[in-house]
């Protein structure tokens, strides 16, 4: 039988005929050529892995329990650890609160899954995390930008606006610590005002806080929306980006009543996937090596930011502008007036090889253009190559 030769000839739903590779998707074909100097995609410095750590605990694993290779029922020992790890945010919860995932994406799918109905709206930054705008593909809803700023935050006087005119959102995506794209946090006025809004006017808030343990300043992070609104703020953690993104181990912690509606959506997508690497990373909290590792990181990509700030000091176009994160793992630039990122990052590739994401791969339609800005991150290359990168962007802006 002959194969369809297009996406035409194939019954495919509506919403994927269009569908084409992320920006993501794309940069990962374009970074992996010799030469290239990528401050493009969010990766973990792979040779912060704890790799030692890891294979200790894999060989503790597997010496001891029988069952780690076997389906297996959710693991309440990892559920407490994650407990535990949320009081240090700041966060009170119970076991019973906590639903494991495949990766923190795994955890937004099912809370989207759970939450839309056809024609409602969505709140959403109108600089905001490709994935989630991902994760809203297949359904038919209204995407409703609020302004989120890189100097001024987010737009709260707008967003109740639009509540108090009788929007009804069926769900508000947001990060509040070290926002991708922005590198921006929220202050804490910002994060008590947001959670007074989800319970007025009872809109759900799924918090993604994947980067709220990298936070580079003295006195730590905020604590997140979630520790000042436990019913209507859904938080979603992951170990990504503090252990290794390939475990594919992540959280959300949601009131109880919910649970048992995740895993029965979540069974119905892989039915338990990653019950081994969940004991690995149980045996890695045990072992008590975490905190030690989190410093690690913090203290190297607290350097590899500041490396980054100072070269776009001496390298950037006079009238460019960008963010100082406190937490996570990128810096937002924006260009001067008549500058176009996306139009830049074709030069930038051939004539410096180097890499950056345009603003507009995290704009939302509907929204405001982003092509005056990119995003760059700082936790991937070593300091060393920051500069080089930095060094062969600035001669892309400059020559305009």
């Amino acid at each position: 039988m002959k194969a369809p030769s297009s996406v035409a000839e194939l019954p495919v739903a509506s919403w994927a005929r269009g569908l084409g590779p992320s920006a993501i998707q794309d940069m990962l074909q374009k970074i992996t050529r010799p030469g290239v100097y990528s401050l493009a995609l969010g990766l973990p410095a792979a040779e912060l892995f704890p790799k030692e750590g890891m294979a200790e605990a894999a060989a503790r694993v597997l010496a001891e329990e029988g069952q780690a290779l076997q389906y297996s029922a959710t693991l309440e020992p990892l559920r407490e650890q994650v407990v535990a790890l949320m009081a240090k945010r700041g966060v009170r919860c119970s076991p019973e609160q906590v639903f494991l995932t495949t990766g923190a994406q795994q955890g937004m799918n099912l809370l989207a899954r759970l939450l839309l109905e056809p024609g409602r709206s969505v709140l959403l930054e109108d600089r905001v995390y490709s994935g989630f705008q991902q994760v809203l593909a297949p359904y038919d809803v209204r995407r409703v930008p609020v302004r989120r700023d890189a100097r001024t935050g987010l737009d709260l006087d707008g967003m109740e606006a639009l509540l108090a005119a009788g929007e009804r959102p069926a769900l508000f995506y947001t990060m509040s610590d070290g926002h991708n794209p922005l590198g921006t946090s929220l202050a804490r006025e910002a994060r008590e005002r947001l959670a007074g809004l989800a319970r007025e006017y009872r809109m759900p808030v799924i918090e993604d806080d994947a980067y709220g343990f990298l936070h580079y300043e003295e006195g730590g992070a905020i604590a997140p929306v979630k520790a000042l609104e436990s019913e209507w703020v859904f938080y979603v953690g992951s170990f990504s980006k503090i252990l290794a993104p390939a475990l594919r181990v992540g959280w959300v912690v949601v009131p109880e009543w919910m649970v048992f509606r995740l895993a029965t959506v979540k069974e119905a997508s892989d039915i338990d996937t990653t019950t081994f690497p969940q004991r690995m990373v149980l045996a890695f909290l045990q072992s008590g090596l975490l905190e030690g590792h989190l410093a690690t990181l913090r203290r190297e990509y607290r350097l590899r930011r500041d490396t980054l700030l100072k070269a776009l000091e001496t390298q950037l176009p006079a009238g460019a502008t960008w963010t100082t994160p406190t937490s996570g793992m990128f810096v937002w630039v924006e260009l001067p007036e008549g500058l176009d990122s996306t139009v830049l990052l074709s030069r930038a590739l051939e004539t410096q090889q180097v890499a950056y994401l345009p603003g507009q791969a995290f704009a939302v339609k509907g929204g405001r253009s982003a092509s005056h800005g990119l995003r760059l991150n700082f936790s991937a290359c070593a300091p060393e190559r920051i500069t080089e990168a930095v060094r062969r962007l600035g001669a892309v802006l400059r020559a305009g």
